[in-house]
């Protein structure tokens, strides 16, 4: 089932006269439930690409559907309700709140929905990603890897139906990196929701079930298809 897509999706950004653009007229549909890695080469637009995709920045042109509805249609007040009830994000920076101990930047994206926790899945969530030891640390005093452990466990606290993840392991030592990959796709087929994940890294690239190669601003492949034509070519041989 489809769950998000993009149609003839477009970002241009002006610098004086030059013009650049930065995603040109990509369309494609993303499943419910897979795990989809874009890669490319630095500057060529896979991370504005999911921005517009996960509705942090607006298109030039073109239109974004999540669950068959237009998020032009929505306003900014309901995008940012959207973004914290059914999108989940997980960047490069941690971005915990340093004032709030780990539990507490697990639970917050809750607690800003006004909502109660649910207590059996975030305990859930906690032992899955390996954190007790550390709920009630401050994030100051933990590594890199816990850091982006707990900001993996509030991406997810509110039960997101997709996990965006921007270099999620930019930052991290490879063993690390290994650990947080290896968390986002077991956290994805547990839970059922679909990752989304920029790398420049075709090491991790090649653990996702689709890839997207994306080049100035356009989609030059997509192992989907790549696997479809494959499996054709081998039915009519």
């Amino acid at each position: 089932m489809t769950i998000l897509e993009c149609i003839d999706l477009r970002k241009e950004y002006l610098s004086g006269e030059n013009k650049t653009c930065a995603v040109d007229g990509i369309t494609i549909q993303f499943e419910q439930g897979e795990f989809c890695a874009i890669t490319g080469p630095s500057g060529s637009g896979k991370s504005t690409f999911l921005h517009l995709i996960s509705s942090l920045e607006k298109a030039t042109d073109g239109e974004v559907l999540y669950n068959g509805k237009k998020l032009s249609k929505y306003n900014d007040n309901q995008l940012s309700v959207l973004r914290r009830r059914r999108f989940g994000f997980v960047f490069q920076a941690y971005n915990l709140v340093a004032e709030l101990t780990g539990y507490e930047n697990i639970i917050l994206p809750v607690m800003l929905d006004k909502k109660k926790p649910d207590e059996d899945y975030i305990n859930n969530l906690i032992d899955v990603l390996g954190i007790k030891d550390r709920l009630e640390h401050l994030p100051s005093t933990m590594s890199g890897g816990q850091q982006q452990r707990f900001a993996l466990a509030r991406a997810l606290a509110n039960k997101p139906s997709i996990l965006f993840a921007d270099e999620p392991t930019g930052n991290l030592d490879g063993k690390s990196g290994k650990e947080v990959i290896s968390l986002l796709k077991y956290v994805s087929r547990e839970f059922g929701i679909t990752l989304i994940l920029v790398t420049h890294d075709i090491h991790i690239a090649e653990q996702a079930d689709r890839i997207l190669s994306i080049e100035d601003g356009k989609i030059i492949r997509d192992s989907k298809y790549l696997i479809l034509e494959n499996n054709n070519e081998k039915a009519d041989n």
